[in-house]
């Protein structure tokens, strides 16, 4: 099974990326969209993994989970990877969060990489990837768009504990199933 480990996202902030993605999405159609259903703050891509071996998993994220608080962030701003190229890959809402949601995410990686998991090479960089673009030409227009919503606010919430999901590739994307949420203390 194809898992990761994430946090879920309030209603309220995934309706407010809806209506975000809503207005986006007339401006070109070179974007496959995440439908909120499959919105989420990932923490930590796993892979294909057995199902023996997500029981262990499932284990270590509850002893992680239990060293934690629950933890606040506010989605904010828009943008796109690669920065500053003219060119996206990824369409991205921002998350501002303080050092608990980072404490977080070093201490699932921590964990992870006890189990076998690689370590992350890059620095993690908290946001929500709203879609992917499948052909990034004839973009400005929709960059520009997109651009105007860099200052954009779409709520504040506290998540209250880690969700494990399954992740099946589907046609029409990516269904995400929650095999468990542990609860932080």
């Amino acid at each position: 099974m194809r898992t990761f480990i994430a946090l879920e996202l309030s209603p309220e902030i995934k309706s407010g990326l809806d209506s975000l993605i809503r207005r986006l999405a007339f401006l070109t159609r070179n974007v496959r969209w995440v439908r909120s259903e499959g919105m989420h703050l990932t923490l930590k891509f796993l892979g294909e993994i057995s199902t023996e071996r997500a029981a262990r998993i499932a284990e270590a994220l509850r002893r992680v989970a239990a060293r934690h608080a629950p933890v606040s962030f506010s989605v904010a701003g828009t943008g796109w990877f690669p920065e500053r190229s003219r060119r996206p890959r990824v369409i991205w809402a921002g998350v501002e969060a303080g050092p608990e949601l980072a404490a977080l995410q070093k201490d699932v990686e921590e964990e992870m990489r006890a189990e076998g998991f690689a370590e992350e090479s890059r620095p993690y960089h908290p946001h929500l990837t709203l879609g992917r673009v499948k052909a990034p030409a004839n973009m400005d227009d929709f960059l520009d768009r997109l651009t105007k919503n860099a200052d954009a606010s779409f709520g504040r919430m506290t998540a209250e504990g880690i969700s494990f999901f399954e992740s099946r590739l589907q046609p029409a994307g990516a269904v995400h199933t929650v095999l468990e949420v542990l609860p932080f203390t």
